[in-house]
């Protein structure tokens, strides 16, 4: 059995069957780059410094985690889906506020 042919996308991509260091950290960036901005867009709040650096610090222990579910699990393409739903959402958001706010002048 290949393994090549089970890797996610974005395992594939980074090429973690044929080398597997940089493959995983690429990997890895990617999945907490992708967590970062789906936190950012849909749960984040103004928070102090401390505790920002608490949720992110959990937020880096956490990819790890999934960092290796993703080798053959769809996480990343999971976490690229949630950020666009997310953009979506923000950028209707946007337009209905706008929209709210000249229908009131």
């Amino acid at each position: 059995m290949d393994v090549k042919e089970h890797l996610s996308f974005f395992a594939a991509l980074y090429k973690v069957g044929d080398n597997p260091e940089a493959g995983m950290w690429m990997l890895y960036l990617t999945i907490f780059a992708l967590s970062v901005l789906v936190y950012k867009l849909g749960f984040a709040k103004k928070l102090p410094i401390l505790k920002s650096a608490v949720i992110y610090t959990f937020l880096a222990l956490g990819c790890t985690v999934l960092t290796f579910l993703g080798i053959f699990l769809p996480v990343a393409e999971g976490l690229v889906v949630a950020a666009l739903v997310l953009i979506i959402y923000k950028i209707r958001l946007y337009q209905a506020k706008k929209q709210e706010a000249n229908s009131n002048l």
